[in-house]
């Protein structure tokens, strides 16, 4: 496994719009802000566990992943390839393809290596709150304002494989692949019902459950599951060939 110097982390106070760590992870500066979450307006694929639509404050800003966490990222840091659409079926395109065959599980393993490589940074998954927010960019409807072909890469468009990142439209935000390529981990645990209760002030989850929660749909699904309030619970242990994630850079305070 490759090690890499650490790099300076951004400043708040300088507003540095994007950031790039020393594995070649790049960063987006996400505002705080308020949103509502949930079943976007005239939305018939919505499922009873996206609703109610509800009013949300994400109070402290934070980087995200530009792109979906790549195979050749998380080989720097982990020292293995997990994916199933490696070398052998993409050719020399495979770094940039998403990683995925990652459990929720695997992710921390990523998250515990990378805090370690660069000391002064703390890197994790998003909560699903912050994973919707930064997907809607300000947006109500349920591809971020993009038709479904220029969004990202679903059954219907995906030729049955991941593509590398970064190669459909991006959002108001500049993040792309926030949905479709590969499903995406986030922190949270899942449950049903949980926008019943939950905080309108950067909600975290269920405190406890079995089961982890994905957003953003995949190239192996259809569009019913190709919208940002899309949700899903699954093991921690759980991973297959349309599952991967992105990572959250802190804010130095």
């Amino acid at each position: 496994m490759a090690w890499f110097c650490c790099a300076p982390l951004p400043s708040l106070s300088a507003q540095e719009r994007t950031y790039t760590n020393s594995v070649g992870m790049e960063f987006v500066l996400i505002p705080a802000g308020e949103f509502r979450m949930g079943c976007s307006p005239g939305d018939h694929y919505c499922g009873g566990h996206e609703k109610p639509l509800h009013r949300v404050k994400v109070t402290k800003p934070f980087y995200l992943g530009k792109y979906e966490v790549t195979q050749e990222e998380w080989q720097k840091v982990v020292g293995n390839n997990p994916s199933y659409f490696g070398e052998a079926s993409t050719g020399t395109a495979w770094k940039r393809h998403p990683v995925e065959q990652v459990s929720w599980l695997a992710t921390q393993e990523f998250l515990e290596k990378l805090n370690s490589m660069e000391k002064s940074a703390r890197y994790r998954l998003p909560t699903e709150a912050e994973w919707e927010y930064a997907a809607r960019a300000g947006t109500t409807d349920p591809r971020f304002g993009a038709a479904p072909d220029r969004a990202g890469w679903y059954w219907q468009n995906s030729g049955g494989t991941t593509h590398p990142v970064g190669q459909q439209k991006p959002n108001a935000w500049g993040l792309y692949d926030m949905l479709g390529n590969v499903w995406e981990w986030v922190q949270d645990n899942y449950e049903k019902t949980y926008y019943r209760a939950s905080p309108d002030t950067d909600p975290a989850g269920p405190s406890s459950g079995t089961t982890k929660t994905l957003k953003g749909g995949s190239w192996y699904w259809n569009v019913k599951s190709f919208r940002v309030s899309c949700r899903y619970g699954y093991r921690s242990d759980y991973a297959d060939y349309s599952g991967g994630f992105r990572c959250v850079l802190e804010v130095p305070r």
